[in-house]
């Protein structure tokens, strides 16, 4: 069941026609520059497309060198602050990421998934600040987002990426950050045919299980026919990896947790006190901590065809289809400690923020996890150009496209969801959590059985859960735009007048399918029985998060258990049984209590806009002026499924589960918002000197907010544990980040392929997103937790001098004969109501962001020897209040970033060394497990060295080496305080070895 049925659009019907009849028009190296608005480079090339035509012989620089003076050009011709990446030659970019190659850019830096660069941020805006389009198109996003993932598309297909940091009328509107254009092959750029065939082996040195060598394969083919008026282009590309992730996890900090009464000796808290002996600050405590290991499979495969027609010499006619899958099956293990607060700390140690580097707690539960799923990422895009030059003044332009990009991570071929299964005992006396050395916190359980270690046959059931979790994002896109040249119409230093309008249709929908907990859950009743002691493998840490002072054989607790998820899941399914347990029988389906939440948004937006671009001096210094206005209407709709929720039970200790009302009485919410916007653009480019160019740029941008933040109704946690008590409410009336931009920049083209530069950027972002969190009481929902049956079993067991645990307590109600007959306590009418923590989007203040920018890229000489740096400083007043725990909307990924990259090349003989930096910055705010205060997720600072090496045996034939994160970097987060530690993450280096033939 999905929430929106996605079916074939008459945009994708009539190209589907084109296609096979084989009308296709060519869109030449000009026409890209069209899509970009970029007049002087569509001029240029025009201009050498002619003398190749005209010439017997043309000479193509190549390489590294080439493509640095390609993107210089672009660069220097292009009005307002743009940059460029350019292919050495047809199917050679020059990473093995667009991501990873877009971080060459200043200003530009890169988040990394498994790794691999995935999604950008420029001048400190993140990924949904930044707009990818191919060809001119808004491609849809990821998820529920409108970030685009770079990893998932091939680099070998791709000849240019253009980033335009500065606004633009004529370009679609939702890069406030920038506005990021892939430009793929077309076979009409240049004539005659040309083929490139690439293949390669990698081995990724983190592999534990796979293949130690992976192979890629990829080639890239483009004709012309019939005096270059028919021409076809097609790339394809497979890649695979298997490799491994190391991982250490904290899911949130709590702040300002009951502390108990301890003597003097059992705790250390160096805060300061009032004159009545009160601590004074916030002290935080982590929620658990957890150590994984992830082995994983990814296989991706890329697919373009472009077919393009000239019937005649001003009519232009193109189609291209693009298609990419990314699958990913993954299998992880995992172990560690879950807490809860109040009575059950025994002891602690915290340091002067609050923050606990030491803590012994009683009662919940340790345990071991297995989790498996497959993640599959689809993304298609189907589209229709045509061009033409009705004459000398007057060209027309018409585009329309259809793309989706869909997820799902319930595509493993043997279950069809994915599964998490955590075994485990919560019989333990206390467990430790130490972060007073090293990098890696550590923790010791005390087990009941009197050791450190707990045996095989004592691993009992804590709860397995199931998701299925669809969903698809769609744009059709319709374009239109003439351009009017004033070729002495009107004596003016007029040059051009550029018009038009598109209309955006963007849709996001999807749905979660959840299990619920089963298998007990919570240890109640045991079923320890279940599981052979033989089912369990004993594994050490000595290689666990070596490259980690803490790490490896230095853990405290150098052990954990794995087993066969199939086997856990087949053997509770084969126990746990409808007779045996009734309505709670184990079943391992996602879909047992039918669709838990399913949403839909649509947003349409029509934009009309004009540009023009004038020509003139002042005072004796040749200038450029480009200014014009967009506006946009844009209506949004969201529809979700609203399941009714009856009440929260306490099934276990540590365990506490929705109960719904029937499927058939869900409904859907249906919500409607509109918003409109206007932006003006001025770009003045001035010629100080034959090489020297000075930029001022004014204009407005925006980015919409996020799809899934759009879509209206409520949410609940299905597993509202105290202190998770949590929510979710869109806003379908949210406005759009706007920000006005200012741009001053200088540059220097002092030689071929070399230059400096150096610009200063202001944004003020208005409308600015915040997630404000609500405490909120829903009738009918009512907690046991802290009422009046809770009260009186620790009553009962302080009577008797014993700890007040969530265990002892949850043991002591069932004692006192709270449960009902399954052994789970349910609400009853004198419990006060839940208080939860709804989290919902709301437009608020307003932001600055500024910063600086340089960047120097020399060539020396004839040398061979090339260099190039820049450096982004960024700052605003965005920034995350860490000592204030009210909740806050500040800018994530804002942070400073530089690149190096020096290279030699010459006699076929290639290396080139890169270094990529960033500064530490804020992930995001709110924390799995943190408090309602949002506390945030910060990245710690990252550098990677890059390298590769290639050697030209003959003309067309190219042997290559690749090393990528040579220095194995290790990925860090932290909360409010570096102490607040969030994950660790260990990857390794990455080696390919290959070759590429070329005609």
């Amino acid at each position: 069941m999905k929430t929106i049925t996605f079916m074939k659009s008459p945009v994708a019907a009539a190209v589907s026609l084109v296609l096979s009849a084989g009308l296709i028009a060519p869109v030449y190296a000009q026409d890209n520059a069209q899509n970009t608005e970029q007049e002087q480079t569509q001029q240029q090339q025009s201009e050498q497309q002619a003398n190749q035509e005209d010439s017997v012989e043309v000479i193509q620089v190549r390489g590294i060198r080439g493509s640095l003076a390609r993107s210089a050009d672009f660069k220097r011709n292009s009005s307002g602050v743009v940059d460029a990446i350019s292919a050495e030659e047809m199917g050679k970019f020059p990473d093995t990421n667009l991501a990873e190659s877009l971080q060459r850019i200043t200003g530009v830096s890169v988040s990394r998934v498994n790794g691999e660069g995935s999604q950008i941020t420029v001048r400190g805006f993140g990924p949904e600040f930044n707009l990818i389009t191919l060809n001119g198109r808004q491609m849809p996003g990821t998820g529920n987002t409108r970030s685009y993932n770079l990893e998932n598309l091939s680099s070998e297909g791709v000849s240019a990426l253009e980033v335009y940091k500065t606004a633009r009328a004529a370009l679609p509107s939702g890069g406030l950050g920038a506005t990021v254009n892939i430009v793929t092959t077309r076979p009409l750029a240049r004539s005659g045919e040309a083929f490139s065939i690439m293949a390669k082996g990698m081995h990724d040195t983190s592999v534990e299980k796979g293949d130690d060598i992976t192979p890629e394969i990829a080639a890239v083919y483009s004709n012309s026919f019939a005096d270059d008026t028919f021409g076809v282009a097609f790339s394809f590309s497979n890649y695979r990896r298997d490799f491994q992730v190391q991982r250490a996890n904290v899911q949130g900090w709590q702040a300002n947790v009951g502390l108990p009464d301890l003597a003097e000796g059992e705790f250390i808290d160096p805060r300061p006190v009032d004159e009545e002996g009160n601590r004074i600050g916030n002290h935080f405590f982590p929620k658990d901590m957890n150590y994984g290991i992830e082995d994983l499979s990814q296989e991706r495969t890329n697919g373009q065809l472009t077919l393009q027609f000239a019937p005649i010499r001003d009519l232009m006619i193109t189609a291209d289809y693009t298609a990419s899958r990314s699958v990913t099956g993954r299998t992880a293990f995992g172990w560690g400690i879950w807490n809860e607060f109040g009575g059950n700390i025994n002891s602690y140690e915290l340091d002067e923020n609050g923050t606990a580097l030491y803590a012994d707690i009683s009662g919940n539960d340790g345990s071991f996890t297995a989790e498996k799923g497959t993640t599959e990422v689809k993304a298609e895009s189907i589209g229709l150009n045509i061009t033409y030059d009705v004459n000398n003044d007057l060209k027309l332009w018409f585009d329309v496209h259809d793309s989706s990009n869909e997820t799902d991570d319930g595509v493993d071929p043997g279950s069809n969801f994915f599964g998490q299964v955590i075994l485990g005992s919560d019989q333990l006396n206390s467990k430790i959590y130490d972060y007073r050395n090293g990098e890696i916190p550590q923790i010791l359980i005390n087990w009941a059985n009197g050791t450190n270690e707990l045996m095989p046959s004592e691993i009992d059931s804590n709860f397995s859960q199931f998701f299925r979790r669809p969903g698809e994002s769609t744009v059709k896109q319709y374009q239109f735009k003439s351009e009017w040249f004033n070729n002495g119409t009107f004596d003016l230093p007029l040059v051009k007048i550029t018009a038009g309008l598109s209309r955006t249709d963007q849709t996001f929908g999807g749905y979660t399918a959840w299990s619920g907990l089963e298998g007990g859950p919570g240890f109640n009743p045991a079923f320890a029985f279940i599981f052979p002691d033989g089912m369990f493998t004993r594994n050490g840490t000595g290689d666990f998060l070596d490259q980690f002072a803490g790490g490896g054989s230095d853990l405290l607790t150098n052990y954990y258990y794995t087993y066969d998820f199939d086997e856990a899941v087949a053997r509770q399914r084969a126990y746990l049984t409808e007779e045996l347990m009734g309505s709670d029988a184990y079943l391992a389906d996602p879909f047992s209590n039918g669709i838990d939440s399913q949403a839909g948004v649509n947003e349409v937006t029509d934009a009309i806009f004009i540009q023009s671009d004038w020509d003139f001096e002042i005072a004796g210094y040749y200038s450029q002026l480009n200014v014009g206005v967009r506006y946009e209407q844009t209506d949004v709709s969201s529809s979700t499924k609203q399941r009714v929720e009856r009440q929260v039970n306490w099934v276990s200790a540590s365990e506490w589960i929705m109960q719904y009302e029937p499927e058939d009485q869900a409904s859907f919410l249906t919500l409607t918002g509109e918003h409109d916007v206007f932006l003006p653009m001025f770009d003045l480019k001035v010629e100080l000197a034959p090489d020297v160019i000075g930029r001022f740029s004014y204009g407005k941008s925006i980015t919409r907010a996020p799809l899934g933040a759009l879509a209206g109704g409520r949410s609940l946690s299905g597993s509202p544990k105290p202190g998770a008590r949590v929510g979710g409410q869109g806003n379908t009336n949210l406005l759009p980040y706007e920000s006005t931009n200012f741009d001053l920049s200088l540059e220097y083209y002092y030689g071929e392929a070399s230059y400096a530069s150096i610009g200063y950027f202001r944004k003020d972002v208005d409308n600015f997103i915040q997630n404000t969190i609500t405490e909120t009481t829903i009738d009918g929902l009512r907690d046991i937790f802290q009422g009046p049956r809770y009260q009186e079993a620790i009553a009962s067991l302080e009577a008797r001098n014993e700890q007040a645990t969530s265990t002892a307590i949850f043991e002591e109600m069932l004692a006192l004969g709270f449960g009902n007959g399954e052994g789970v306590i349910e609400p009853n009418a004198d419990d006060p109501l839940i208080v939860w923590n709804i989290t919902q989007p709301s437009n608020t203040d307003s932001k600055m962001v500024d910063g600086f920018e340089m960047a120097v890229q020399h060539v020396f000489w004839d040398s061979g020897f090339g260099l190039g740096v820049n450096a982004t400083v960024v700052d605003g007043d965005v920034k995350f209040d860490t000592d204030s725990l009210t909740q806050q909307a500040p800018l994530t990924g804002l942070s400073d970033s530089a690149n190096f990259q020096a290279f030699y090349e010459k006699h076929g003989f290639s290396v080139k060394i890169t270094y990529a930096w960033r500064d530490s910055y804020l992930i995001g705010v709110g924390q799995a497990q943190g408090s309602a205060d949002a506390p945030p997720q910060y990245a710690r600072e990252y550098g990677q060295w890059d390298m590769s090496v290639n050697y030209d045996i003959t003309d067309r034939f190219t042997v290559f080496f690749e090393g990528i994160n040579l220095n194995n970097e290790t990925e860090q987060g932290y909360g409010r305080y570096e102490e607040q530690f969030l994950f660790a993450r260990q990857y390794g280096p990455r080696y390919s070895l290959g070759a590429r033939y070329s005609f």
